[in-house]
C-alpha cells in the first residue's frame, strides 16, 4: 500500500516539474533572444554593481572619508556613462532622440531630485552602519516596491506580496533589536539608530523611484526601444547630479573639501580617486541594470533582484570588512531571503494561473 501511494505522488511531482519546464520554455520562446540577453545583462548589472557600490561606500568611510555629500555626489558623477552608450545608437541611425516635452522634463527633474535625496539618505546610513547591516535593512525596498507598485503603477497586491512585506519588516525589526552587537567603535547608540532610520527612508524612496520609473515608461515614454532606458537614466542622473552638486557647494564644503579629504585619505590621493571613480561607475551600472529590468519586465522583478543582492552584499562585507555576524543578524538574513523568495514564487504562480 505504501508503494502504491508513493507512486502517484511521484508521478504528480514529475508532472508538476514537466509542466514547469514546459511553461518556462513557452515563456522563453515568446520573446526574441535579444530580449533575454538584455534582461540577463540588466539583472547581472544589478546583482554585481549595486553590492560593489555598497562596499565602496563603506570603504570610503573606513579609510577616512567623512562627507555624506561627497559620497552621494560620487554616485551620480558618472551620469555621462549612459550618455556615451547612447551615442552609437544615434550615430548608427537606428534610434532617434526622444523629444523633450515639458511633461517629460518635469518627470526627469522629479526623479532626479528623488534620486539625489535617496543617495544622500544611503550615504548617512553607511556612515553609521556596517555594510552587512545596511544591506539587510535596505531589503525593505522590496516591500516598498510592492506597495508603491500597487498604488502608482497599478500592479496587483497579492497575498505573497503582503506576506513579503510582513516578513521583511520583521527582519528589519530584528536588526533594530540587535543594534548593540555590530556597532562600530565611536558610533553612539543615537547615531546607529539614525543610520537605521535613514536606511529605511532611503529604501522607501528607492521603492517609490522604481514605481514612478515604471509609470514613466508605460504612460509617457512607452516601451518602444531599449535606448529609451539609456535616455531616461542619462537625464535623471544629470538632474540628480545638478541637485547634488548644488547641495555639495552649499552644505558640503564644495570641491575644496574633496581635496582636503583626498590629502588625508588613509592610502593616499590615488586610492581616494579610485574609490570615487569606481563608486560612480558601479552605481551607474547598477541603476542602468535596474532601469533595464523595469523596462523589460516590471517593478516586481526589479524589486526582487534588488532584494536578492542583500545576501551577496552581507557575505561580501563579512569577508572583506570582517563585519560581525551575530545570531540575530543571521536570523534576519534567513527571514529576508524567505520573504523575497515567497514573494517571487507567489508572483510567478499567480501569473501562470492568470495566463492559463
Amino acid at each position: 500500500m505504501e508503494e502504491t501511494s508513493s507512486e502517484p505522488a511521484d508521478r504528480s511531482l514529475r508532472q508538476k516539474a514537466a509542466a514547469m519546464v514546459a511553461s518556462s520554455m513557452e515563456t522563453y520562446r515568446s520573446k526574441p533572444l535579444s530580449f533575454w540577453l538584455l534582461l540577463v545583462l540588466s539583472a547581472g548589472a544589478m546583482l554585481t554593481a549595486f553590492p560593489a557600490s555598497s562596499l565602496l561606500s563603506r570603504l570610503y568611510y573606513n579609510n577616512g572619508g567623512q562627507s555624506k555629500w561627497i559620497l552621494s555626489w560620487s554616485a551620480v558623477a558618472g551620469w555621462p556613462l549612459p550618455a556615451l552608450l547612447l551615442l552609437p545608437c544615434y550615430l548608427a541611425g537606428k534610434a532617434a532622440p526622444t523629444p523633450l516635452s515639458p511633461k517629460l522634463c518635469a518627470w526627469y527633474a522629479l526623479l532626479g531630485l528623488l534620486s539625489a535625496a535617496d543617495n544622500l539618505m544611503y550615504a548617512w546610513a553607511y556612515a553609521y552602519l556596517p555594510a552587512s547591516t545596511a544591506s539587510l535593512v535596505a531589503a525593505s525596498s522590496l516591500a516598498f516596491s510592492a506597495l508603491f507598485g500597487c498604488a502608482i503603477a497599478k500592479n496587483r497586491m497579492r497575498l505573497s506580496s503582503l506576506n513579503a512585506v510582513v516578513v521583511i519588516t520583521a527582519g528589519v525589526v530584528i536588526i533594530a533589536l540587535d543594534s548593540g552587537s555590530d556597532r562600530y567603535p565611536g558610533i553612539t547608540g543615537r547615531q546607529y539608530a539614525l543610520g537605521l532610520v535613514w536606511d529605511v527612508l532611503g529604501s522607501a524612496l528607492h521603492g517609490l523611484i522604481f514605481a514612478l520609473s515604471e509609470l514613466v515608461f508605460v504612460r509617457v515614454l512607452g516601451r518602444r526601444s531599449f535606448h529609451v532606458v539609456l535616455e531616461q537614466q542619462a537625464m535623471v542622473s544629470l538632474c540628480a547630479f545638478a541637485f547634488t552638486t548644488a547641495g555639495l557647494a552649499v552644505s558640503g564644503g564644495g570641491f575644496p573639501a574633496m581635496r582636503r579629504e583626498a590629502a588625508a585619505f588613509r592610502h593616499g590621493e590615488a586610492s581616494y580617486a579610485m574609490v570615487m571613480v569606481w563608486s560612480a561607475v558601479t552605481f551607474q551600472l547598477g541603476v542602468l541594470g535596474g532601469t533595464g529590468v523595469l523596462f523589460l519586465a516590471s517593478t516586481v522583478l526589479a524589486g526582487v533582484l534588488n532584494a536578492v543582492r542583500v545576501p551577496v552584499t552581507s557575505i561580501a562585507a563579512v569577508i572583506w570588512f570582517h563585519d560581525p555576524m551575530s545570531g540575530f543578524k543571521i536570523l534576519s538574513l534567513v527571514i529576508t531571503v524567505w520573504g523575497f523568495g515567497s514573494y517571487m514564487v507567489g508572483h510567478s504562480s499567480t501569473k501562470k494561473a492568470s495566463t492559463n
